[in-house]
């Protein structure tokens, strides 16, 4: 199990974490019925952590998207693990061990700087950006707009920044009308910060033990502010 001792936190659900993957981030993005007929789909999201949340989203893309289409996949990470640790906790899932090996193999032995990365999946191109160091300065240097986000930094208790209300508003900056996000996380605060980022927010039941997580979309308009009265 995969344990990060910078912020005292494991990189995913002890009870399941390819089980967490597919119920939070897939399933609450509405993923991947959403692939069938477009292009282009882009996700974001932050944190890469051992690449689980990639390699299920490329197993999904691959099965549900139209040949020709293409993903791409951006992720914000402060710090890419080497090659090897990234082997060993993958090994946890012998079924993942073709797509794994294909990342790992590609994988820089220690990453240093952004990793830019390109896969041809069955006809169904998927392009994985890496940008590395802290996302909110990462964040002001993307230029994609994402029509999913998956919010999987670690513990908001642990890693606030990960979740702060700049970051939030930057992650609506970076999604399309309509995009939608999903998360663990049912904080409170972290709920607020995505309300006044502009996202509809909404608690949903959690993986596993956990009680709640939290999905939603951003808002496609403002409200309109009503005309003051006339003084006639």
């Amino acid at each position: 199990m995969p344990y990060s001792e910078e912020f005292g936190d494991f990189y995913y659900s002890k009870a399941d974490g390819r089980a967490e993957c597919r119920h939070v981030f897939l399933t609450g993005n509405g993923l991947p019925d959403r692939f069938g007929g477009k292009r282009h789909f882009v996700i974001g999201e932050l944190g890469f952590g051992t690449g689980l949340n990639f390699i299920e989203t490329w197993a999904a893309w691959e099965t549900a998207a139209t040949e020709g289409a293409r993903l791409e996949f951006h992720s914000f990470e402060l710090r890419l693990l080497d090659r090897d640790d990234m082997r060993r906790a993958l090994a946890a899932w012998p079924d993942l061990t073709p797509r794994a090996a294909e990342l790992i193999t590609v994988w820089p032995e220690r990453p240093e700087g952004d990793v830019v990365i390109g896969f041809e999946s069955r006809g169904r191109p998927i392009s994985l950006h890496i940008h590395s160091g802290p996302a909110l300065e990462q964040m002001a240097r993307a230029t994609f707009s994402a029509d999913a986000w998956y919010l999987d930094g670690f513990s908001p208790a642990r890693n606030p920044d990960m979740w702060s209300a700049e970051l939030m508003h930057a992650v609506a900056d970076r999604t399309r009308p309509g995009g939608t996000f999903a998360t663990y996380s049912a904080a409170g605060w972290v709920r607020r910060n995505l309300q006044a980022a502009g996202f509809m927010v909404e608690k949903r039941p959690g993986h596993a033990g956990k009680r709640d997580m939290s999905g939603g979309m951003l808002a496609t308009a403002l409200p309109v502010p009503s005309e003051a009265p006339s003084a006639s």
